[in-house]
């Protein structure tokens, strides 16, 4: 079974930046081989794809509303995947998750990250 485990998240005032880790574990998963996504689900809200790299980071991904100011990365050696986040916003409050993109496996705990006005 695959084990996502995101961190980095918290509490900054808007036009802070935060960094998000995720690191997947797994017998039979081969990280180095799946695109893989960053998403966010706010309350009241359906998650989101908000950004997505492929495997070996050849291209990437952004949804409309944070281009510019998020960067996905990774580091297949660590089997992690980041997403700097840049100038945040009060709407970029969420729980953020990471999965492969489509999503395949069951997901992690996710990572608070509250922006502040």
């Amino acid at each position: 079974q695959v084990q996502l485990v995101e961190s980095g998240g918290g509490l900054v005032q808007a036009g802070g930046s935060l960094r998000l880790s995720c690191a997947a574990s797994a017998s039979g998963f081969t990280f180095s081989t799946s695109a893989m996504g960053w998403f966010r689900q706010a309350p009241g809200k359906e998650r989101e794809l908000v950004a997505r790299i492929s495997s070996l980071s050849y291209s990437t991904f952004y949804a409309d509303s944070v281009k510019g100011r998020f960067t996905i990365s990774r580091d297949n050696a660590k089997n992690t995947v980041y997403l700097q986040m840049n100038s945040l916003k009060p709407e970029d409050t969420a729980v953020y998750y990471c999965n492969t993109n489509p999503p395949r496996h069951s997901w992690g705990q996710g990572t608070q990250v509250t922006v502040s006005s």
